[in-house]
């Protein structure tokens, strides 16, 4: 079965060269042209990966993003603007979105970030509605949240990325590059240090 797509742009053009080009790397593309009609659609459809445009008519993509993650929404997600500012993009990862490709952009360099995020949740995908349980702390997958006896814990977005990816390879010896690529991406300006923070995040769990 190909694997489904929602593309959450309001540019017609786009829509079409977007829609066409993944259309033919073998994924089924669904299509909304506004933010309430793709949180409607991302909340009661199934979807393997979210391409997001940030500006969007009634619900912006940032806001459609966040009332996601707050729905326990997990779904990869992908934003696509013309902003190139270094807080936009912050803004967007903080509130729950995987990657962030700026316009415009290369279709190549799209696609592979399109096979990155898909890659990355087929192997995680084993987890993704499952409950994991150690000693008095739950995290539970499909709501993104954690817990300690029956209080939450409060994690950012990436702290429970990285929670998560550290529980998927529990057993295996992790480096900190390979921990900076698949949280933050290839090419996010974070130091090493940034890592052992985020772990100390992870540690009150």
């Amino acid at each position: 079965m190909s694997q489904r797509i929602l593309l959450v742009e309001d540019e017609l053009g786009l829509v079409m060269t977007l829609s066409d080009r993944l259309t033919s790397e073998g994924y089924a593309v669904v299509t909304a042209q506004d933010g309430d009609t793709g949180l409607a659609r991302a909340t009661n459809e199934t979807f393997d990966l979210i391409i997001l445009d940030v500006m969007l008519p009634h619900r912006g993509g940032f806001d459609v993003c966040r009332d996601l993650r707050q729905r326990g929404v997990g779904t990869p997600i992908i934003m696509l603007t013309a902003r190139g500012q270094i807080t936009d993009k912050v803004v967007g990862l903080k509130i729950g979105a995987d990657d962030y490709v700026t316009k415009p952009f290369e279709m190549m360099e799209l696609l592979a970030r399109v096979e990155a995020q898909l890659r990355r949740a087929t192997i995680g995908g084993t987890l993704s509605n499952e409950v994991y349980q150690f000693g008095d702390v739950r995290v539970d997958f499909r709501r993104a949240e954690a817990y300690r006896g029956e209080d939450v814990v409060d994690l950012s977005a990436k702290e429970f990325k990285l929670l998560r990816y550290l529980i998927e390879h529990r057993g295996a010896a992790l480096s900190r590059d390979e921990l900076l690529n698949v949280v933050w991406g290839y090419d996010a300006a974070v130091s090493t240090r940034t890592v052992d923070s985020m772990s100390r995040g992870c540690d009150r769990t």
